[in-house]
């Protein structure tokens, strides 16, 4: 079981509209580039560097190595965040 701490950290993860915009963009497009995100969601590449790096600090994002690219996909708590923000949107 998680302290307050632990998802406290969760939380203040995905407190941005960017990213939450972020979060779902990976979950339907696994594998993406920070220049792949900026160009979906139409913003600045430095700005999505900004909000990919918390996202990645706060669990909720993997960052996946293959040579010089990096691509993002959920982590396990991501992916329960989007299932939550998904049914929250519905209400």
């Amino acid at each position: 079981m998680k302290n307050s701490k632990q998802i406290e950290k969760h939380i203040k993860g995905v407190a941005n509209h960017r990213r939450i915009d972020i979060l779902l963009l990976i979950a339907k497009s696994r594998g993406l580039t920070v220049e792949d995100i900026s160009k979906n969601l139409d913003c600045n590449f430095k700005t999505i560097s900004g909000h990919t790096l918390k996202l990645v600090q706060a669990g909720l994002v993997d960052k996946n190595y293959s040579g010089r690219a990096i691509s993002h996909s959920l982590s396990p708590y991501g992916k329960i965040f989007v299932r939550f923000i998904e049914n929250f949107r519905k209400l």
